[in-house]
C-alpha cells in the first residue's frame, strides 16, 4: 500500500490558479456567512438582558429581531454564494481533470492495457474523481470555515468571560489528538475500498462483456456468486471505514457536551452571583453550540482530504504513465513514390518477454502495389508482424521501414494514416453501421454530408451493401454494444468497410475473411483487389492478407509462410503450392475439406 501525500494535490495546482479568482470570491462570501452568523447571538445576548432587567418596550425587541432578520438575508446570500462559487469550480475542476484524464489514456501504449483492467480505469475516472472534488470543495470549506469560526468563537468567549470559558475549553486538546488519529486511520481503510471498488468494477464489466458466452455455458450462477464476493469484500472494506466514523462523532459530541456542561456549573454560578449577565451566559451557550460544528468539521475535513488524497494519488499514478510508444521530437519525412519499397524489414527480431522471441530475424521487403499473403500456425507471429508495421507495439530501431523511413522515426499519426488494418478482433462501437464505417475517415463526421458516395463504395467493396436491406433502418441500425446484433462475417465486413474507406495507402486484411463464405470472400477479395490496382488517375496500393485460408492468399502475388517467429517459405502461390510445404499441406487439405473441388476464383488454377 502506497504512502499517502498531501503532495499529490500538486496537480492541481495549474487548476486552482485558473480559478482562483472564484475561489477568492467564494472565501469572502464564506468569511461574511460566518461573520453574520456570529453575530446573531449579540442580539440575542442584547434581548435577554433587555428582558431580564424589566425595563424594556416592544419596539426595542422588534428593532432587534429586524437587525436579525437583516443578519440573517446577509447570511443566506452568503452561503448561496459561497457555494456557487467554490463548488461550481471544484465541479469544473473535476471535468477537466476527467477529460485530460481521457485524453491522455488516449495517448498510452498497447500494453499498458495489457497490465491494467477496463473496470479500475473506470472506477478510478468516476469514483476517485469524486472523492477529489470532494476534497477541493466541502475539505477546504471545512478546514477554512473551521478554523475561522473556531479562532473568532474562542477570541469571542475569552473577552466576554474568559473564567467560564478556560474551563469549557479543557476538552478541546483531547479532541485535536482524536482528529490527527482519525485522519490516519481514515485514509488507509479508504484506499482499501477504493481499490476493492475498483475490483467489484472488473468484475462487472468483464461478466457483461461476455455475457453469451456466459450463457451458453450456463455458468450464471457462478458469476454470480463471484460479483457476491467482490461486493462483500467492498461492503468490508467500507464497513472498516464507518465503524472509525461510529467511534469518531460520538466521542466528539460526547467531549462537547462536556463544554455545555462546564459551561452550565461555571456560568450558571456566575450569573446567581451576579458577576455574569443572563445575556452573557445565553450567548455562551450559542457560541459553544457553534464550535461543536468546526470540532465536528476537523473530522469531515481530515475525511474529505484523506479520501482526496487516496484517489487523486491514483489518477495521478495514470496520468505520470509516460506512453512507451510515441512521437519523436522531430518526425521525419519520406516520399510516396510509386514504385518504392512500401515495407521493408531488415533483421526484425521481436519480444514481448526478454529472451523469448516472437520475431527471428525476418528480412523481407513489400514494393508498393503488391498484395502479399501471410500464412503460420496459430502464434507463429503474424498478428505481431502486423502490429509493429503501425508500431502498436515498438520494434527495434533500424529494423522497420516504411516508404525508407524508419518506423520509429514517422510521427506516428502519420504513419498509422497510412494504415488500413481490420484486426482479428472486429471491434464494432455501440452505434449506427453508418458511423462505425464513418470512423475510418480521417473526420468522422456526426451526420451526413458529402461522404455519402464513400459510404456507398465502402459497403460494396465488402459487400455489405446486400445485407443492409435486411436491417430495419438500413445502414442506421444501431447494432448494439461490439456489434452484438450482428453475425461475425457481418462484423468482419463492416470492419473491413471502416478500413477501406478511407483509401489507405497500406490495407492490412488480419484474417478478416474467417467467418464469411466462399462465394462472398471472391466477391469482397475480387472487388478489393481490383479498385486497389493502379488505374483513373490512382497510383496502386499496398494490400496485406492474413489469413489460414488457402483460397484467401492465393490472390497474392508473393506470399510468406512464418515458423516460429522465422520467414520458412516465401514464392508465389503457384511456387509453394509444388514445394510440399506447409502451404502445400494446408491447400491439400482444404481442398479435401472443399471435397475436392476449388473453383477457378477461389485458387483451383493457382494451386
Amino acid at each position: 500500500m502506497q504512502k499517502l501525500s498531501l503532495r499529490e494535490f500538486k496537480t492541481l495546482f495549474p487548476y486552482f490558479k485558473r480559478y482562483r479568482l472564484r475561489y477568492f470570491w467564494g472565501f469572502i462570501c464564506l468569511v461574511v456567512t460566518d461573520a453574520a452568523q456570529m453575530a446573531i447571538p449579540q442580539f440575542t445576548r442584547i434581548a435577554v438582558d433587555l428582558i431580564s432587567s424589566g425595563h424594556f418596550n416592544w419596539y426595542a425587541i422588534l428593532a432587534l429581531g429586524g437587525g436579525m432578520v437583516a443578519v440573517m438575508a446577509v447570511l443566506s446570500g452568503g452561503r448561496f454564494l459561497w457555494r456557487y462559487f467554490i463548488h461550481g469550480s471544484s465541479r469544473r475542476i473535476e471535468a477537466e481533470l476527467r477529460e485530460r484524464l481521457f485524453a491522455h489514456l488516449l495517448t498510452l501504449s498497447y500494453d499498458f492495457y495489457q497490465k491494467n483492467k477496463i473496470g479500475d480505469l473506470m472506477a478510478r475516472a468516476t469514483n476517485d474523481l469524486n472523492a477529489v472534488r470532494q476534497a477541493i470543495s466541502m475539505g477546504l470549506v471545512a478546514f477554512v470555515d473551521g478554523t475561522m469560526m473556531a479562532v473568532a468563537i474562542l477570541v469571542i468567549v475569552f473577552i466576554q468571560d474568559s473564567a467560564t470559558a478556560l474551563p469549557a475549553v479543557i476538552p478541546l486538546p483531547l479532541i485535536t489528538a482524536l482528529i490527527l488519529l482519525f485522519g490516519n486511520a481514515v485514509g488507509k481503510r479508504f484506499q482499501r475500498a477504493q481499490e476493492t471498488y475498483s475490483n467489484m468494477s472488473d468484475t462487472v464489466q468483464e461478466t457483461f462483456a461476455g455475457i453469451r458466452v456466459i450463457k451458453s455455458f450456463v455458468k450464471e450462477w457462478w458469476f454470480i456468486k463471484k460479483f457476491a464476493d467482490t461486493n462483500d469484500d467492498y461492503r468490508e472494506a467500507n464497513m472498516a471505514l464507518v465503524k472509525i466514523f461510529g467511534v469518531f462523532f460520538p466521542l466528539i459530541s460526547f467531549l462537547s457536551g462536556l463544554t455545555t456542561l462546564i459551561v452550565l456549573l461555571v456560568g450558571g454560578g456566575r450569573v446567581v452571583e451576579g458577576v455574569m449577565s443572563p445575556g452573557d451566559l445565553v450567548a455562551l451557550f450559542s457560541y459553544l453550540q457553534m464550535l461543536i460544528w468546526p470540532l465536528i468539521g476537523a473530522g469531515f475535513m481530515v475525511n474529505m482530504i484523506q479520501r482526496g488524497a487516496v484517489s487523486l494519488a491514483r489518477v495521478n499514478e495514470i496520468l505520470k504513465t509516460v506512453p512507451t510508444i510515441r512521437s519523436p521530437e522531430n518526425p521525419g519525412k519520406a516520399p510516396l513514390l510509386s514504385g518504392e519499397k512500401a515495407v521493408e524489414l531488415r533483421h526484425l527480431s521481436f519480444s514481448y518477454i526478454e529472451g523469448d522471441r516472437v520475431l527471428d530475424d525476418l528480412c523481407l521487403t513489400i514494393r508498393r502495389g503488391t498484395v502479399v499473403g501471410i500464412l503460420g500456425r496459430t502464434g507463429s507471429g503474424k498478428s505481431t508482424l502486423i502490429k509493429t508495421l503501425t508500431r502498436m507495439v515498438d520494434p527495434p530501431e533500424g529494423s522497420v521501414f516504411i516508404y525508407g523511413l524508419d518506423v520509429r522515426e514517422w510521427g506516428l499519426d502519420e504513419l498509422r494514416s497510412l494504415f488500413g488494418v481490420t484486426p482479428q478482433d472486429s471491434y464494432l462501437f455501440s452505434d449506427s453501421i453508418q458511423q462505425n464505417i464513418r470512423y475510418g475517415l480521417e473526420k468522422a463526421p456526426a451526420g451526413g454530408g458529402d461522404e455519402g458516395p464513400l459510404l456507398k463504395k465502402a459497403v460494396t467493396l465488402s459487400a455489405m451493401d446486400r445485407d443492409l436491406e435486411t436491417f430495419h433502418q438500413g445502414w442506421d441500425t444501431v447494432i448494439g454494444e461490439r456489434g452484438l446484433t450482428l453475425s461475425g462475417g457481418q462484423k468482419q465486413r463492416v470492419s473491413i468497410s471502416r478500413a477501406v474507406i478511407g483509401s489507405p495507402d497500406i490495407l492490412i486484411l488480419d484474417d478478416t475473411l474467417s467467418a464469411v463464405d466462399a462465394e462472398t470472400e471472391k466477391r469482397v477479395l475480387t472487388g478489393l483487389l481490383e479498385e486497389r490496382r493502379e488505374g483513373a488517375g490512382r497510383p496502386a496500393r499496398t494490400t496485406i492478407i492474413v489469413s489460414h485460408r488457402v483460397s484467401a492468399l492465393s490472390y497474392a502475388d508473393q506470399i510468406i509462410v512464418l515458423e516460429k517467429g522465422r520467414i520458412s517459405e516465401y514464392g508465389s502461390p503457384q511456387e509453394l503450392a509444388v514445394r510440399g510445404g506447409f502451404y502445400a499441406r494446408m491447400a491439400a487439405l482444404q481442398q479435401l475439406a472443399a471435397g475436392g473441388r476449388l473453383t477457378e476464383g477461389e485458387g483451383g488454377n493457382r494451386v
